[in-house]
């Protein structure tokens, strides 16, 4: 299959890779060229204009926010305008719910197809082809792009019939980490004032009551303070409790939780750490210890 990959981010260099090893031609656009060059030397054409990226039967994104993609979908000489009718784009970014609705109709009216394909999952996943994508869109859609998934993730879940749902069980998703994350820090810090060794608690948490990965992953990073280089960044843990609260206000669901975490990525925020991993909210729990 012929895709254009715009995204060459932590998450989306291991993804397009994935389809070139695949066998898939790859087109690949980004906004730093040395990323695109890395492409290159795998096989990948580089694609010097979004447009140049729609040219073939698939358009993925994986970008970091509502703005990026915006832009790169509905703007002058963006997805919607270059893609073919009938061309698909699969866009496994991050979003609102409200963004989603307004790419699907947007890719309706231009006579295209429009998939939601977020995916669970970190950088060193995306690299070997490990991550799960949480799927929506119509049917037919679905089952010609699934090969694409199959590609770059250990099982797709599909989940609706309206890409927006995939976007919604996405940042719900990233919502219950982020309380993981809080109450892991919380813990850490508990029996960490007491003397106990950090790295041994995670060990016997994750033996025993909470052998589930994100408690392995996260528990490792808090106890060994490795919050740099970030997998996800916290300006991005911000950005997606802002976005579950957004849906669950549209829905009214009350969400407490996500107005403290929200709050505690803040606190993170102000005082320097946007660009450490967003696990390093566990941090505040450590000075609001006195550790």
């Amino acid at each position: 299959m012929h895709v254009g990959f715009i995204g060459l981010g932590n998450m989306g260099s291991g993804m397009a890779a994935n389809l070139l090893k695949a066998g898939h031609t790859v087109a690949a656009y980004n906004r730093s060229a040395v990323k695109v060059d890395a492409l290159v030397q795998l096989g990948a054409t580089a694609a010097h204009t979004v447009a140049d990226a729609c040219r073939g039967d698939v358009v993925q994104t994986m970008l970091a926010d509502d703005d990026a993609v915006e832009s790169v979908t509905l703007g002058p000489g963006g997805i919607v305008a270059s893609l073919p009718p009938g061309g698909t784009h699969i866009s496994s970014s991050t979003v609102s719910v409200a963004l989603a609705r307004r790419l699907a109709a947007a890719h309706a009216e231009a006579g295209q197809s429009y998939v939601a394909a977020p995916v669970f999952g970190r950088p060193e996943a995306a690299a070997a082809a490990k991550l799960f994508v949480i799927a929506a869109g119509a049917p037919a859609v679905l089952e010609r792009v699934t090969p694409l998934f199959d590609v770059i993730g250990q099982r797709t879940f599909v989940v609706s019939e309206q890409p927006y749902n995939a976007n919604l069980v996405k940042l719900s998703g990233n919502f219950l980490l982020a309380t993981v994350i809080e109450s892991l820090g919380e813990a850490i810090a508990l029996v960490g004032k007491a003397g106990v060794d950090p790295v041994s608690y995670v060990d016997i948490l994750t033996s025993t009551l909470f052998s589930a990965p994100a408690y392995a992953t996260y528990g490792d990073l808090i106890a060994r303070k490795r919050y740099e280089p970030a997998g996800f960044a916290a300006t991005l843990g911000l950005k997606d409790v802002r976005l579950a609260l957004q849906a669950a206000e549209e829905l009214a669901v009350p969400l407490p939780l996500g107005s403290l975490l929200r709050d505690r990525f803040l606190s993170l925020l102000a005082n320097g750490g946007g660009q450490l991993d967003w696990s390093a909210i566990a941090t505040l729990s450590e000075r609001d210890a006195g550790l």
